[in-house]
């Protein structure tokens, strides 16, 4: 660790868990670097202070029922939080710059979540440098930037019948992959999301964004060129924190650890899909009946609340109980970098969440991709046809194709080869924050970087 450097740093991160952790993991690294951490966050999705002793918290209100939250879709509380967190912040920021003085480190920037679009212009407003740090990865954040395009060629609003046409203004990008919110005909939303990510943007001192060079050189470049502001990718950034408590708001089921020990090396499919998607009865069954048919051992999370019947386990057929019983376990949640890590695991059905997506790049984890909404449709492209880290779930949410794509995965000469593929990554991705590394001089170079502001 190095010597405190008498500067303090106030992280503000978006409530949703995978921003959480990511924010998390960027004031444990930069703590290392010698800074004091103070973390402004909401009521909503509260992180426990006890977790991480030496970060200072401050709480806001922001007006969100947390047992109705779930009801207000995904798109609806991103705006609420918007509003009802800005006076808030800026209450409690006006009060923090004001106190300065004394034995406390001073002020020297504010790190906000790129998801609150009015963080810059108040930090600004009290003379405070504003970095904004970017949890998902640099492909999607290009994209970001050329919607107005994609608008302008027809691509926008998805129509069923362009889902499979290519994006020839950005390949290999389909039609599907455009980021067009919970609702392909309804795309407003997240094109007022993306709008204020990007203006806030250009109203930084900077971007922390959690990726490596060697993985999205060509993407970073571009936003460089197009946003003109600083970007400072300094992933995997769990991995300059290897021994860190889980950041998770989760509590995490243990047992699945001492089962995969008793499984064959690279034979397990792990089965997770995020902590904010929520599956269909008729989807569950579905995964369920095509987990039995692969054959395969495998390792699922069910998140609670993620399943509108709580008793659907009970209701499963005798054939996946059967299944589940000989070689199968089913968990509320994992500790997944720990699931990701472990000599069992052959592949990762995932939601292409970006987190979850450089976690398994980092473990060199093939990946069986079936993204839902917001930046997982460029995640899992890219997964798929720049990489060729993995595949993506074709045909429909089917028990044939599901079964078909795990035995393609676990048991089949392609997933050996996209296996090889994977562990030529993970090595970059390990490189990248050794001693000397792209990750590691970003770092540096972040660091000087916040020094600098007077």
């Amino acid at each position: 660790m190095n010597p405190r450097n008498n500067h303090r740093l106030i992280l503000f991160p978006h409530p949703f868990q995978g921003h959480m952790n990511s924010m998390i993991q960027l004031g444990r690294i930069l703590h290392a670097q010698g800074f004091s951490i103070t973390i402004i966050h909401t009521n909503f999705n509260a992180p426990d202070p006890s977790s991480h002793p030496h970060f200072a918290f401050r709480s806001i209100p922001d007006g969100i029922d947390q047992s109705k939250a779930s009801t207000l879709g995904i798109g609806n509380l991103l705006a609420l939080l918007d509003v009802q967190c800005a006076v808030p912040f800026e209450e409690c920021l006006r009060e923090m710059v004001s106190s300065q003085g004394g034995d406390a480190a001073p002020i020297a920037c504010l790190i906000s979540d790129s998801l609150f679009s009015f963080t810059c212009s108040v930090a600004q407003s009290l003379k405070v440098h504003a970095l904004v740090m970017r949890t998902g990865g640099a492909a999607y954040l290009y994209v970001a930037t050329i919607l107005p395009v994609l608008k302008e060629k027809g691509y926008i609003p998805v129509l069923g019948s362009r889902s499979e046409e290519a994006v020839k203004e950005f390949p290999p990008l389909l039609v599907k992959d455009i980021p067009a919110g919970l609702d392909p005909q309804k795309p407003e939303a997240i094109f007022r999301i993306l709008d204020n990510l990007i203006a806030v943007i250009k109203d930084s001192s900077g971007v922390i964004i959690n990726t490596f060079e060697e993985l999205e050189h060509s993407d970073l470049e571009s936003l460089r060129e197009v946003l003109s502001v600083p970007f400072f990718p300094i992933g995997p950034s769990h991995k300059f924190c290897v021994t860190s408590p889980s950041s998770s708001s989760q509590a995490e089921d243990r047992n699945c650890i001492s089962w995969l020990d008793k499984q064959l090396p690279k034979s397990v499919i792990y089965v997770s899909f995020g902590s904010l998607a929520a599956t269909s009865e008729a989807e569950m069954l579905e995964i369920a009946l095509g987990l039995a048919d692969s054959e395969q051992p495998f390792l699922w999370v069910v998140r609670s609340g993620s399943v509108c019947d709580p008793e659907w386990l009970e209701k499963s057929p005798s054939h996946f109980l059967k299944a589940l019983e000989g070689r199968g376990k089913i968990v509320k949640w994992a500790p997944q970098k720990e699931v990701l890590a472990h000599p069992a695991v052959g592949a990762f059905w995932t939601h292409s969440g970006w987190n979850s997506t450089l976690e398994s790049i980092s473990e060199g984890v093939p990946m069986l991709c079936m993204p839902r909404f917001a930046d997982q449709g460029v995640n899992a492209r890219y997964v798929s046809d720049v990489w060729r880290i993995g595949v993506h779930l074709n045909g429909g949410l089917e028990r044939e194709n599901i079964a078909r794509a795990i035995k393609r995965m676990l048991a089949e000469r392609e997933g050996e080869e996209i296996r090889e593929r994977a562990l030529v990554l993970k090595e970059k991705a390990s490189v990248s924050v050794r001693q000397g590394g792209p990750s590691y001089q970003a770092l540096d170079a972040l660091v000087s970087h916040i020094l600098s502001f007077k």
